[in-house]
């Protein structure tokens, strides 16, 4: 069974006032962080739109491929859809966001490691979070996803095995300037 690494990087960090994807986070662009954590997934892709080039020009990749999704403006499900395309020849993908720079390779392994249901999500302290790992049958589907909001509605009728993972990561995004600076 073959399973891929699929980062989130596509935004423009409106929230942020920039692309957040190389704010400095202690020397490094925050989306180092997560592209490293995912290097032990094979093969493995990021999703970039939003300034890509400068992106791509700036940021170590940890050997991840870059997909550029063109309609990155349309939100989260485009840039999956992408994501997911050039992943095709995988059972599962297992899935992080580019702007959370306390993802581990640990909490990345076991979510891969959790069994065989549909879907395997991280919790923290009971709370759904990143990474997820999506099996076929969800794959499957990814045309069906619109908007912003992910697999979040497809999981509502998968089986889903949720891994308690507090201790293993920090879930915690970046989407403001103050959130930076307080890590």
């Amino acid at each position: 069974m073959t399973t891929g690494g699929l980062i989130l990087a596509a935004g423009e960090g409106r929230r942020f006032g920039g692309t957040k994807q190389l704010a400095e986070l202690r020397g490094r662009p925050l989306l180092e962080y997560p592209l490293e954590a995912m290097s032990g997934v094979s093969p493995r892709v990021v999703v970039l739109g939003h300034a890509a080039d400068e992106i791509r020009a700036r940021v170590d990749l940890h050997g991840a491929s870059v997909v550029v999704c063109d309609d990155w403006a349309e939100g989260q499900a485009a840039s999956l859809r992408a994501g997911l395309a050039a992943l095709a020849g995988c059972d599962a993908v297992v899935v992080v966001l580019g702007d959370q720079p306390g993802i581990t390779p640990a909490a990345i392994e076991a979510v891969t490691a959790a069994g065989d249901a549909d879907a395997v999500r991280a919790v923290y302290d009971g709370t759904p979070g990143h990474p997820v790992l999506l099996r076929r049958p969800l794959l499957e589907r990814a045309g069906e996803l619109r908007g912003d909001t992910g697999f979040r509605d497809l999981l509502e009728s998968a089986t889903v095995r949720e891994v308690e993972l507090g201790g293993l990561a920090d879930p915690a995004d970046i989407d403001t300037r103050e959130e930076l600076a307080g890590r």
